[in-house]
């Protein structure tokens, strides 16, 4: 497809800029997200504030292209409503709205992705999704009833399901309450499981009933053994299946008992770790449905990768303000984090689109930096959106998945891996310090005094 000449012209000087612009351009189509808004809102309604006006300017937050909400609202002249309105809409946003824009932006960027990563898969014949928790960060105590309390404010809770093989979210359940607990609210996500995927979790979700709903729903799944909550009978010794890159693994057969007596079969891999845990366990003991024709020693790396969905959360935090610390309101609070995950699949999209036009293998170490490419975006896209009138990446919102794939790559060419590559740093290297005087830990020292007595650097 032919670039307008402007956007052709900044296409070959920031390639990086231009594809983000595409990227949000197709999940932040005005039409769609009011269409969404409409279908998913509870008591709200819009009149002169649409919700895609709000959601443009809490993304403009979100990629740090604006310091805060109001310099965003500021900064539009077709707002047409007051800051105090905008804000009230923020507050009240639903959290059921927040998870819907995820989960439908993610299905519209889902095409593009597979095409640009091609049929990389984790665990062949599955579709993987990982789960885990996230706490947002304290808040400020800016809301009056938070100002006579000592405690950190927490905002909300989330629970995040990525999906390793499109790097995409794919799905957000927010929660209002930032003390509720991840095994109570997965009972609202088990439903959305699907027959023919694999889902990881944590020791968190080891519980008869949410194994035993993932396996009638269809589906796999991997979670690490709680030592409490799961009562197992054994069916048969450990026996030892090989060596593998953390330890050596074991599998036995063992029974998981409900309270009513109901039993399920499972599949239990002990891997004996080389290197203990942070929290000092030198064994990891897994729980599986999968069939025989995966070795123990594949499920044991199948959970390995369960860390990628850790990745993801420092990702978001480094890269993207998914935490505001001044949205105290907790509908705000989780409404950000959700455009904030939207912008993060926007990037990796991006990511996928010059790893695959430079033939860069995914996660390897010449991968990109998620926080260059943010950073490019931030220093170069106001410029380009005061160069370049809105209108004129209207054309390019609708193309088929084939075509944005092709316009992506298109541009991609022009960008330079290396100027987006990680810096891969060595080994840390342990040092033992000794304990330090609560009189001393306080202490102030001069750093120019330090760097005299030092003397002259080399």
């Amino acid at each position: 497809m032919m670039l307008d000449p402007l956007v052709a012209r900044f296409a070959e000087h920031s390639p990086i800029t231009v594809m983000a612009q595409l990227g949000l351009e197709r999940v932040l189509e005005p039409e769609w997200m009011d269409q969404l808004f409409e279908e998913h809102r509870g008591r709200q309604y819009q009149r002169e504030l649409l919700f895609s006006t709000t959601v443009d300017i809490v993304a403009l937050v979100a990629l740090g292209l604006r310091p805060s909400v109001r310099a965003a609202a500021r900064a539009r002249q077709d707002l047409g409503v007051s800051l105090a309105a905008l804000y009230e809409k923020i507050n009240h946003t639903e959290p059921a709205l927040g998870r819907a824009l995820v989960e439908q932006s993610a299905k519209r960027l889902e095409p593009a992705v597979e095409i640009l990563r091609g049929q990389t898969c984790l665990c062949p014949g599955y579709r993987v999704r990982i789960v885990d928790g996230n706490c947002l960060a304290p808040s400020e105590k800016r809301l009056k009833p938070l100002r006579e309390v000592r405690s950190a404010a927490l905002p909300g809770r989330s629970l995040v399901v990525y999906d390793p093989d499109t790097s995409l979210v794919v799905d957000v359940l927010p929660c209002e309450d930032g003390h509720a607990g991840e095994r109570t609210l997965m009972a609202s996500l088990v439903p959305t499981a699907q027959p023919g995927q694999l889902w990881i979790g944590d020791r968190l979700f080891c519980t008869y009933s949410i194994m035993a709903a993932w396996q009638h729903s269809g589906c796999a799944f991997v979670v690490r053994q709680h030592a409490c909550n799961a009562k197992l009978t054994v069916c048969s010794p450990l026996v030892e299946q090989g060596d593998s890159d953390t330890g050596l693994v074991y599998e036995q057969m063992v029974d998981c008992h409900a309270p009513d007596g109901t039993l399920l079969r499972l599949r239990r891999i002990e891997i004996h770790l080389k290197t203990p845990t942070d929290d000092g366990d030198t064994i990891v003991s897994l729980l599986s449905n999968l069939p025989p024709e995966l070795s123990a020693l594949e499920i044991a790396e199948l959970y390995r990768r369960r860390w990628t969905i850790e990745n993801m959360f420092q990702k978001l935090e480094a890269v993207l303000a998914s935490e505001i610390r001044t949205l105290g309101y907790p509908r705000a609070a989780l409404f950000s984090f959700c455009v904030a995950v939207l912008a993060y699949n926007v990037l990796s999209m991006l990511q996928a689109a010059v790893e695959a036009e430079h033939r860069i293998e995914p996660r390897s170490p010449a991968e990109l930096s998620l926080y260059l490419v943010a950073a490019e975006v931030k220093a170069i896209h106001a410029g380009m959106m005061i160069a370049i009138p809105a209108q004129q990446w209207d054309a390019y919102r609708l193309l088929p998945a084939d075509a944005f794939c092709k316009l992506l790559l298109q541009i991609a060419a022009h960008a330079d891996p290396e100027a987006f590559r990680k810096s891969v740093r060595g080994p840390k290297k342990v040092k033992k310090r000794e304990p330090v005087p609560p009189s001393l830990a306080g202490a102030h020292v001069s750093t120019a005094r330090l760097l005299k007595k030092r003397g002259p650097t080399p």
